[in-house]
């Protein structure tokens, strides 16, 4: 079984919670990517859950600002689904190299 399917729909963000809302307002406001969000959070999440992290880097090369951003997530289990992860936002931190 590959890790693609090892995580398959496993992982999950409310995406209509409002911190799901503030991940994208923030996502965008830093983002120099011409890819919408949308079409990334499933890499996104994936990268997150196979390197045990709770947070991924927007780096400096795909930032308009120059920063290294930071984008933190609570990761929760699912009641009664043990297999199941939720990412919750919790707020993006910045770094200059």
């Amino acid at each position: 079984m590959s890790r693609k399917e090892l995580y398959e729909n496993k992982l999950q963000m409310d995406y209509f919670s409002e911190d799901y809302i503030r991940f994208e307002e923030d996502f965008q406001k830093y983002s120099a990517m011409d890819v919408s969000l949308t079409f990334l959070i499933d890499d996104i999440l994936r990268t997150m859950a196979m390197n045990q992290k709770n947070y991924f880097k927007l780096n400096i090369e795909n930032a308009k600002d120059g920063w290294d951003h930071y984008f933190c997530f609570l990761i929760k289990a699912q009641s009664g689904m043990y297999n199941t992860r939720s990412y919750i936002y919790q707020g993006c931190k910045l770094f200059q190299a």
